[in-house]
């Protein structure tokens, strides 16, 4: 039998002990806070309910209780009461059934579907969760970022189309993340979300759509249970961590896309079911001059007051609990720039939160990864604030997309964008890996679409084709979407591989989009957000059916590992760092000249010297020649000579047909004249010194 004792302030969620359960809830202006129990996860009523005694059971603002005899897998919900005036910012609702901000899981049921059907019966329950898992000693990798390459995937696609979509499913493909060579996964939103959000409805097939990316948090600290084969209330929990703990042995870190910038409350006409309904004021950003309305900084109806020492305190505690007790190895702050604001919504020159992440002691060695704007005009890449934080580098993205769809007189950006974007993160004091570098993301076409595609085709989205970005600096190279023209075709084929190519070889962090390495499409849908069906899943007879681009992609991955100067630390000087007479980076044009850069338009060549090493690296490396045509002709290029007993060799011509495309290590073919190349119309080659 359960009894109620006075309990502790701290820590704040459901601690469980040997003897039962401390409950800890935040509410400044509540006036009355219950504590609802159930017996099963789809109860109509709750068991017993236990009413806090404000003068026995809260110090501070801090409501508590200490449940003796409660058991691991106890299921709860709040309740509370206070002033209702939305005009003054309360939205206290007595009715409403609420959510533990810090809840460790949840169970599986739709948050959404319980507002229109049977409500306590359908709403998720909270799930008092200590779990005793054998980690068998594992622990976070925390490779630097330097040595990195990132695979952006959504969990749940990843799977779907062999029949799975769990975090156990995930593991099965391990062997082909090995086989690629990638070092992080980053998961789009685990956390819980409902997928039930979204109530329109495909135009062409009529079935409702739904919220399959998840960027709209129910709890930051729950991961999502229907992403659990194992249903059970800790199933969630476990699949996770084992998930961890197998991409962990394998060598491959755990990246969490996560969305503190919102949550699913919406805004004034959103639903109460958690953080609004503990204190609505404090949580959220409100309009200064009239406070029944939510700042909107996150373009999802609110915006979370992260700046608020009870906001800062929950952000660094969910980072610390994903961190310590999940194993992840970093983090992806999605619309990044919200958490720079102040309780008043105005940019901050030092925001506390973000610098209390870059410093917490816990999270000294985690990634920290910032969607460097927001959606309210914010835009702050190659100058987010707090110190060591990288940034997810869109001027990267549009830049190559440009040169390489062969706007004129974009080499210049271009060759900034291949040496780290030193233009942006030089003087801010950070380093190239702090640009993370990607041509397409999980928000936009696909690489395949990128070429196949002048327009988005968002449909099916059922918002007659307004959502997603117009700006997409595409070109479908004489047709729109999938043809059999060879002619095009072959060059789709050679601008993805330009594309992987220049991103890999790039100085900087790279990030793909998975599929990408083998013509994933997405038929042209630029946003496909609500697309939970083949339009967003993996189809992973892509494989074999483009074996061509996988296996470029996969040598130009190993390439990257091999040779530390694609992944350098620091920003190359123009010097000759080591006395050999040959600078660090030498730029020429075609004729084998400095470079005129006024006049520099679709064509950058460049050689890297392997003898000017950084401090952290015991040995030399090979020299290397990079070169990017994106005009519509052919270009005879001069060589400069190799170093001293060395020889030119081609590695990678994107204009080869396959399989010489890219040369395996340790066969790569010596050029007959040493002196010339010829690079064909829109292809890139890179050289070694050997």
């Amino acid at each position: 039998m359960m009894t109620f004792e006075r309990g502790n302030p701290m820590p704040f969620g459901a601690t469980v002990k040997s003897d039962g359960i401390n409950f800890a809830v935040f509410s400044r202006n509540a006036t009355k806070v219950k504590l609802l129990f159930f017996e099963n996860p789809n109860d109509d009523h709750p068991s017993s309910v236990f009413e806090f005694d404000p003068g026995e059971n809260r110090t501070g603002d801090v409501w508590h209780v200490f449940v003796r005899n409660a058991k691991n897998g106890t299921l709860y919900l709040y309740q509370t009461e206070g002033k209702v005036n939305p005009y003054e910012g309360f939205r206290f609702d007595n009715n409403a059934l609420l959510i533990d901000p810090y809840a460790r899981a949840l169970t599986h049921s739709s948050l959404f579907d319980s507002f229109e059907k049977d409500y306590c019966s359908r709403f998720p329950k909270c799930i008092a969760a200590k779990d005793d898992f054998d980690w068998q000693g594992d622990k976070p990798l925390n490779y630097p970022l330097n040595d990195c390459i990132i695979y952006e995937g959504h969990l749940k696609g990843l799977t779907a189309s062999e029949g799975g979509g769990t975090y156990k499913d995930i593991i099965s493909k391990i062997p082909y993340f090995q086989e690629l060579g990638i070092t992080s996964i980053e998961f789009l939103p685990i956390q819980e979300f409902d997928e039930s959000e979204n109530f329109r409805v495909n135009p062409k097939t009529g079935e409702k759509l739904c919220n399959y990316w998840g960027y709209s948090t129910v709890n930051f600290f729950a991961p999502k249970a229907s992403f659990a084969g194992d249903k059970s209330p800790l199933g969630a929990v476990r699949e996770f961590k084992e998930l961890v703990r197998e991409l962990h042995k394998a060598k491959i870190e755990v990246i969490l896309d996560i969305v503190f910038n919102h949550t699913a409350e919406g805004n004034e006409h959103g639903r109460t079911f958690s953080f609004r309904g503990f204190d609505n004021r404090i949580y959220y950003m409100l309009m200064p001059d009239n406070l029944r309305y939510y700042q909107n900084f996150s373009g999802c109806g609110n915006t979370l007051n992260c700046n608020h020492p009870i906001l800062r305190n929950f952000v660094l505690d969910c980072l610390c609990y994903w961190v310590t007790e999940m194993h992840v190895d970093g983090f992806r702050f999605d619309l990044g720039s919200v958490l720079g604001r102040d309780q008043k919504g105005n940019l901050l020159e030092n925001p506390p939160v973000l610098e209390q992440i870059a410093e917490h002691p816990v999270l000294r060695n985690t990634k920290i990864i910032a969607e460097a704007w927001d959606a309210n005009g914010a835009y702050q890449v190659g100058s987010f604030p707090g110190g060591r934080w990288a940034e997810w580098n869109d001027r990267f993205r549009d830049t190559v997309r440009l040169f390489w769809r062969g706007d004129e007189y974009f080499a210049n950006q271009m060759a900034t964008r291949m040496t780290g974007s030193s233009d942006l993160y030089l003087n801010t004091g950070r380093k190239p890996y702090h640009s993370i570098n990607f041509i397409t993301s999980h928000d936009g076409f696909t690489l395949n679409d990128l070429v196949s595609y002048n327009e988005k085709h968002n449909e099916e989205n059922g918002e007659n084709n307004r959502d997603g970005s117009n700006n997409n600096c595409s070109s479908n190279y004489g047709f729109e979407g999938p043809t059999s023209n060879s002619k095009i075709e072959n060059l789709r084929i050679r601008q993805i591989k330009n594309f992987m190519l220049s991103l890999l070889v790039a100085e900087g962090t790279p990030m793909f989009t998975a599929g990408d390495e083998f013509r994933r499409t997405q038929n042209g849908n630029n946003n496909a957000y609500c697309q939970d069906n083949p339009t967003s899943w993996i189809d992973w007879s892509l494989k074999e059916q483009n074996r061509e681009i996988f296996d470029f992609v996969k040598k130009a991955i190993a390439l990257r590992k091999r040779h530390w100067v694609f992944r350098r630390r620091e920003f190359f000087s123009g010097k000759d760092m080591d006395g050999n007479l040959i600078a660090d980076i030498e730029w020429f044009d075609e004729l084998g000249r400095k470079p005129d850069w006024d006049m520099q338009n679709q064509f950058l060549a460049y050689r890297i010297d392997g003898n000017d090493r950084e401090e952290h690296v015991t040995e030399n490396d090979n020299d290397f020649y990079i070169m990017l045509n994106a005009s519509p002709h052919d270009i005879t290029v001069k060589l400069p000579a190799p170093q001293q007993g060395r020889r030119w060799v081609r590695v990678a011509d994107t204009s080869i047909p396959y399989p010489e495309d890219f040369m395996d290590e340790g066969n790569e073919e010596v050029l007959n004249v040493q002196t010339l190349y010829i690079l064909p119309s829109r292809s890139m080659a890179v050289l070694m010194g050997k």
